[in-house]
This record gives structure tokens, sequence and C-alpha cells, in this order.
């Protein structure tokens, strides 16, 4: 695996976070993967976001701790968490060749005058429900913003406080 890793680092973090983040690669095809790491202060806190796109989906998750290497750790265990419990649903459809990669294009738009401090752009590609949720659960978001494969219109799904899921569908 690839790493790009960002903020002020010493090499025996970088090593440290590439060790931990190593572990899993027995999980996918690690040798076309470049796992995106950005480290940041934030008061007292260290925040680590780890971003990997892989062939079938996009997995990223993220830590706060007073502790980098405890970061780090935490971090790591979610990602594996993360793979382990979609892991049933990824090879399902990974078997099916349904899922297809997507990318996003970020830009960060700070301004005083402003109210949105971020925006995304987004290439849409027709999916179904199950795929979507997936994709959400993979990013750690609560919502989705997709293709209808079937209606061919934009949706968003998204995770209700009750634990299951909601779609809007637009008209």
């Amino acid at each position: 695996m690839k790493y790009i890793i960002r903020g002020d680092n010493t090499d025996s973090i970088k090593e440290y976070i590439e060790s931990k983040i190593n572990k899993l690669n027995k999980y996918f095809d690690s040798e076309n993967c470049t796992a995106t790491v950005l480290t940041k202060k934030e008061g007292r806190n260290q925040k680590i976001e780890v971003t990997i796109p892989t062939d079938n989906f996009i997995l990223r998750n993220e830590s706060v701790n007073e502790d980098l290497y405890a970061a780090i750790d935490n971090v790591a265990d979610k990602l594996e968490r993360q793979i382990r419990k979609n892991k049933e649903k990824i090879n399902k459809k990974q078997n099916k060749k349904v899922i297809e990669d997507f990318e996003f294009l970020l830009e960060d738009e700070f301004s005083d005058e402003e109210k949105i401090v971020k925006r995304k752009k987004l290439e849409l590609k027709p999916i179904d429900e199950e795929e979507a949720i997936i994709e959400m659960e993979m990013l750690g978001h609560s919502f989705f913003v997709f293709k209808d494969v079937e209606t061919d219109k934009i949706c968003v799904i998204y995770k209700r406080k009750n634990g299951n899921y909601g779609l809007i569908e637009t008209k």
C-alpha cells in the first residue's frame, strides 16, 4: 500500500501509521491502494483521518484522542471493524460486479461571510439501494447521495435514529 501522510509528523509517527494501516492489507489488493492520512491538532486533542479508495469501495474513518498514538490505534481498529462488518455484503456485490468506483472532488472553501465551509462534488454512477447502504457504512456517514440504477433518479439514503434506513427519492 502506498501512503500520503499529511500533517506535522515525525518519521516515527509516519512509521507507526504505516505499520497499523498495513494490517488491513489482508482484506484487499493493497498494491493498487493509496491510503491518504491526515493528522491535525484540535486544541488539546490529536485527530487522524484515513481514507482508502479501493476498486470497489471507499474506506474512511477518523479518530480523536489526546494521544496521537492512541488515535492511530483507534482508527486502525475502526477501519478493520468496518471491513469485517461489511465484508459479506461487499463480497456478495463484488461477485455480481455491480459496485462501481466513484470519485470525490473535494473543495475546501473558507470565508467569514459563508456558512458553507466545505463543498464536495461527486460523480454519480447508478447503484442500487443495498450498494448505497454499503458505501454509506464504509464512509462512516449518516447519509449517502446516489443515482438509483432502476429509476435513474437521484436519491438520498440515511440512517435513522432507530438503526434502520430511510430513503428520499426525487421526482
